[in-house]
């Protein structure tokens, strides 16, 4: 009885043993061509969420508050050049922003509005450069991976038909590994595009409010008495 359960544990070890595990690399492989378009789409997302990333953070990083109180007293002691000056070292969307305004001084009030909202109209169009292509790739990511799951059925039926009466689950399994494959690779795309294209709204409304709020600012400054 005791080497009947020795042989059971034996046994049952060696079917553990045996057994063959799947790590990501061979999974990603038995997805086939579809897995290389989206492991592309993944480093094209990456790229474009680090690089606007970056950029948002160096803009919402500066202090507009000091660079308005900086404006103002300008404004005040009549130093127009020298606001000019501060905002051509600013370098940033809202010292280009006043800027305008600042050269349409002499102007009617109403033009120099315009003027500095076209600028931050420019401005949010240089921030949301690239963003929308996230939202393609979120929507575009999932539809690959079922081109992959289609592909890979019609593998598998195609296998099917040419086997005859020789059908075993391992001529299958190429296929099917490719249609599930995919269908998972082409979700976990389009969940991180759609998380990170997120973010970087996010960041951009943050900013956009920000422009919003300093221009309204400024135009206060310019509707006060002499």
């Amino acid at each position: 009885m005791y080497s009947i359960f020795l042989q059971t544990v034996s046994a049952t070890t060696e079917a553990i043993s045996t057994t063959k595990t799947l790590n990501l690399w061979e999974l990603a492989v038995k997805g086939g061509w579809i897995m290389i378009v989206l492991a592309l789409l993944s480093i094209f997302v990456v790229y474009i969420f680090v690089e606007r990333y970056i950029a948002l953070n160096k803009a919402l990083k500066q202090d507009t508050t000091v660079f308005m109180d900086r404006i103002k007293d300008c404004i005040h002691n009549s130093d127009l050049q020298g606001a000019k000056n501060i905002c051509e070292a600013n370098n940033s969307p809202i010292g280009r922003m006043i800027g305008k305004g600042l050269a349409r001084l002499g102007r009617p009030l109403n033009d120099i509005n315009q003027a500095v909202e076209n600028v931050g109209k420019m401005e949010i169009a240089k921030m949301e450069s690239g963003v929308s292509m996230l939202a393609t790739v979120s929507n575009l990511a999932p539809s690959i991976g079922f081109l992959g799951t289609v592909t890979g059925m019609v593998k598998a039926f195609f296998d099917m038909a040419n086997a005859g009466n020789n059908i075993d689950i391992q001529l299958l399994s190429s296929g099917i590994y490719e249609a599930m494959v995919t269908t998972v690779g082409g979700l976990i795309v389009g969940l991180i595009a759609s998380f990170l294209y997120s973010i970087i709204v996010g960041k951009i409304n943050k900013m956009v409010f920000i422009l919003e709020s300093r221009t309204m600012e400024f135009m206060d400054l310019l509707h006060e008495p002499a």
